[in-house]
Parts: C-alpha cells; structure tokens; sequence
C-alpha cells in the first residue's frame, strides 16, 4: 500500500525463517538480491547480533526490527518500534505524561523504552515473568528517566496510566502473569499485538473498566512507515492506510 501510494515498484511477502537459523535465512534472501526487510519476534536480538552498522536507537534497544541490505552485502539495522508506538499513543490521546507500566521485557520492550521515556512519560515500571530481566533493562535505561523493575507481586495494589503490554500472550489468546489491579477507569491498555478481533490483552482490560484499549496495528503501520522511509528514501502517509487495514480492505 505504501508503495502504490509513493508510486515505488517494491515487492513485500514474508519469510518464514527456521528458529535455529536466523542468520541463513537472512544471507539466502540477499543472495536472492533483496534489499531490505522487517525483522518480527522471536529474531529482534538475533538481528542485532549479525549486523555490521547499527543506528543508535537499536544500538540502545539491543533489538532490531529493520534490516537495510548494502550492495557490498554489508547489513545496516535499526529500530523503528518505538516511533511507531509513540506516534500511535499520540493519535489515540494515551496518557503520556503519567505512570506507565511495560509488560515484558524482550526485544519489543527494549525497542520502544526510551521513546516512551523521551515522550515525557513521569515514570516507567518494568515487569517480567523472569524479573531478572526486568532489572537489567532497567539498569540498561536508567540514564534516560525514571525507570525502575518491579516483580509481579509487587504489582498488588498498584494503578497506572498507560499499561503496555509487549509481551506475544495475545498471539494464542492468553494473558500475560499480572493482575487486574493494575487498571482503572483512568487506565489506557495498549497490546503490541494485533488481531482481526480485540486481542485477549484488549478484553481483559475493557473488562476491568480500563478507559480505552487499543491493539498494535496503528504500531504497526507507524513501525512500518519509518522503514520504508529507510529502504525508499520517502515517508509515506499512514492514517488511510490504517483506517484501511481497520476495516479489512488489504
């Protein structure tokens, strides 16, 4: 869509690449004379690793989501997650000056922590099923904002402003290990997943009288739209675009 829009003769499909071999997958597809691509979970960290120029948010973020591939065979990486966030919170007016809570603590979180700290955010709390690397993320980011790790019991009690969920629960319709206590009527639930129908994050959430719940296909478009810019050299429009993969219309 985005290159009928900008009039770029690009083909875009997905490659299903083997869990154990990220790295032959990505060397095949240049040698097939591609020139860039989009790198989703679980390979964001893996992605880091085999670039030979990182941008600076992904060098931050430890994680990679885009791929640029030079003529030399030389691979150029960044991280277009967190503009891609960031942008879509602005547009559906989420809480950005407040409390935020980040579920999950992989390669999605890293990518979008220190855009949301940039955005003004008053205080980001990190929780993972394995607190450990709740607190090294923490520890990571803690130059950038108020930032802390806290383990899921301490989560008892406690409300915020924006819950983010960054973890792929949603992929299989489950939920990620926190508890409901973390909403109220003044919460915004935001699930980086997206799914033809609300996301499991997205009903538990409206269930628990959270404010407003949004799935991460506006991420995704955002996301999206920066790398284009990358691999084409132009920034393409994205609300009709959104506004088509809303309502179905590919």
């Amino acid at each position: 869509m985005f290159a009928q829009q900008t009039e770029q003769a690009l083909e875009y499909t997905a490659i299903q690449a083997e869990l154990n071999d990220f790295s032959g997958a990505i060397a095949k597809f240049i040698a097939q004379g591609g020139k860039g691509c989009n790198v989703t979970v679980p390979f964001k960290e893996q992605a880091f690793k085999i670039a030979d120029q990182v941008s600076e948010r992904a060098q931050l973020a430890q994680a990679v989501n885009t791929f640029v591939f030079n003529d030399d065979g030389t691979i150029i990486a960044d991280n277009t997650d967190g503009a891609g966030l960031v942008e879509d919170l602005k547009a559906n007016k989420a809480p950005l000056t407040g409390t935020v809570l980040l579920i999950g603590a992989g390669g999605a979180a890293r990518g979008v922590i220190k855009p949301l700290l940039d955005s003004g955010v008053s205080s980001l709390v990190i929780c993972n099923r394995t607190h450990e690397k709740a607190i090294e993320l923490a520890n990571h980011f803690a130059p950038y904002g108020k930032v802390e790790a806290l383990a899921i019991e301490q989560l008892d009690n406690m409300v915020f402003d924006l819950v983010i969920n960054s973890t792929s629960a949603s992929l299989t319709d489950e939920l990620p290990p926190v508890p409901a206590s973390i909403f109220s009527t003044k919460t915004f639930a935001y699930d980086m997943v997206y799914k033809n129908q609300l996301t499991s994050f997205c009903q538990w959430a409206l269930k628990n009288n959270c404010l407003k719940a949004v799935d991460g296909l506006g991420m995704l478009v955002g996301q999206a739209a920066v790398a284009f810019e990358l691999w084409r050299g132009v920034m393409p429009e994205t609300i009709n675009v959104l506004a088509q993969l809303r309502n179905g219309s590919e």
